[in-house]
């Protein structure tokens, strides 16, 4: 058996950071979460972290605007994965910096973990996000530096409690009335962000996901909206009251709402009216899809996580 790839975690305590940082922990990778000083010491995250150091997951102190503490933690390992939020995905020039500085990096991550940012048709506020994303693509790609992109879709957490609905942000999903973005046709993808993790760090040794895009689309996870509201009707064995939001309304929701729900809003629009999970096929000489490269791994179906709400 070879040994396991030495992985830095950059980002580890943020929403989708923390099940990449136990997926790593649990799977046996000695793993290493790069963390700000001021991470450390916020007491909002001192749990967080103290399972991660009982995890045996090893804490670095450092920053992306701290490109000295950056290349000392890249050094370390052999794996670097970044799962920075929206305002820092910029600096993430600076990991390649000292990516390219270090050289023993077998493979970067950028932060992605959602639409592929190369297919997506966004509408602003989401577009610039997205735009942001596939710079640093480029960016990778000209560097030489080998990647896997990751494409999770939809993180199951974000939108299967709520069953997305607009201004609804604690579950569980209405049992009265729904809105259903555009004609409910377009499919989707739901994720559990274990299995993202899960599946993330199952491709960290592989041959197989060098410089590709990683698609996870299960095929029990893939639903339009009108079969995500039946499945949910059967849940719950009762008929709800529909509504259909016609595109130019919900494209005047998002002009008119304010940050973040206009942000949630278009991608919602993305994803439910415009289809950009599902559009295209997977490119073999480009790209693979998760659960066929890992049969192995049970997922947890969209059907599996809707139950939890009943």
């Amino acid at each position: 058996m070879a040994e396991k790839s030495k992985i830095l975690i950059i980002g580890g305590t943020g929403y989708i950071g923390k099940f990449i940082v136990e997926a790593s922990a649990k799977s046996g990778h000695p793993t290493f979460a790069l963390l700000r000083e001021s991470a450390v010491s916020d007491p909002a995250k001192s749990q967080l972290i103290e399972g991660f150091k009982s995890s045996g997951v090893t804490i670095l102190i450092g920053d992306l605007n701290d490109y000295e503490s950056l290349v000392k933690a890249v050094k370390q390992v052999d794996v670097v994965i970044s799962t920075v939020g929206a305002l820092q995905l910029g600096d993430q020039k600076n990991i390649i910096a000292a990516i390219k500085e270090a050289g023993n990096i077998k493979r970067f991550y950028p932060s992605e973990f959602g639409n592929d940012v190369d297919r997506t048709r966004a509408v602003e506020p989401a577009k610039s996000a997205f735009a942001e994303k596939a710079k640093i693509r480029r960016a990778i790609e000209a560097s030489g530096i080998p990647y896997t992109f990751v494409s999770s879709n939809y993180f199951a957490g974000y939108s299967l409690p709520t069953l997305s609905q607009p201004g609804l942000f604690a579950p569980p999903p209405p049992k009265d009335k729904i809105f259903i973005y555009g004609d409910g046709t377009a499919k989707a993808v739901f994720n559990d962000e274990h299995d993202i993790g899960t599946y993330t760090i199952k491709s960290v040794d592989d041959p197989r996901t060098v410089n590709k895009v990683m698609y996870i689309k299960p095929p029990k996870n893939i639903y339009s909206f009108n079969e995500l509201v039946a499945l949910w009707e059967k849940k719950i064995g009762k008929t709800v009251e529909k509504e259909y939001l016609p595109e130019d309304k919900l494209l005047k929701m998002i002009e008119e709402s304010p940050i973040p729900v206009n942000v949630i809003l278009a991608i919602n629009h993305s994803t439910y009216v415009k289809g950009d999970q599902t559009y295209f096929e997977i490119d073999p000489s480009v790209a693979v899809e998760a659960s066929e490269l890992y049969p192995d791994v049970k997922y947890t179906t969209v059907e599996e996580y809707l139950s939890n709400f009943v």
